[in-house]
């Protein structure tokens, strides 16, 4: 949706306009050294650790673009495509990739780079979270618009919302299920 769509759109809902703020004004990187403390029994960097920086990128993040606190939603997946070592800089990416009224979806890629080696960094997760704000009594609040500036901003804008359409078809599938099967007499 353009700025002057999601404009038009509030106005018609009766909410007040919020300004558009673009990708760029909220992008951001988190780096960390990982450590012996990290690692899972494998020896590898645990996947939780990884998740957290993740979580907390895209919470920097959810809650610059929203201007406010921003609480994590869902983590709608989270791909380990390498394995990350003791050692490893890791940098995680985060940046808005679309917004709705109150909620928001953050996309992050995560690279890792030996910390004393000068090759290039390689990607080794990526994830999708979906952030709601919040006002100080953890009501929804509305967020501003989300304004793709590149190409590749617009090609996220446009993927993120398909995997809207799919997180909502999926939650009312599930929902319908269960009706379905209390109607039946089925205790879950």
């Amino acid at each position: 949706m353009t700025d002057q769509a999601h404009q038009a759109s509030a106005t018609e809902s009766g909410t007040p306009e919020i300004p558009g703020k673009p990708t760029s004004a909220s992008r951001t990187t988190l780096s960390h050294i990982m450590t012996h403390s990290d690692t899972n029994l494998l020896g590898t960097v645990h996947g939780g650790v990884i998740m957290k920086l993740v979580d907390d990128a895209a919470g920097a993040v959810a809650g610059r673009h929203s201007g406010g606190p921003a609480v994590t939603a869902s983590m709608d997946e989270m791909a380990f495509l390498e394995p990350v070592r003791v050692g490893d800089l890791v940098h995680v990416k985060a940046q808005v990739n679309w917004t709705g009224r109150t909620s928001m979806e953050v996309g992050v890629r995560v690279l890792a780079e030996r910390w004393n080696e000068s090759t290039p960094a390689t990607q080794v997760g990526s994830a999708y979270l979906v952030f709601a704000a919040v006002d100080a009594d953890g009501k929804p609040r509305q967020l501003p618009p989300v304004l793709p500036e590149t190409e590749r901003d617009k090609r996220r804008y446009q993927e993120a919302q398909i995997r809207r359409t799919h997180r909502l078809a999926r939650r009312r599938a599930i929902k319908d299920l269960r009706r379905q099967r209390a109607a039946e007499g089925f205790e879950d």
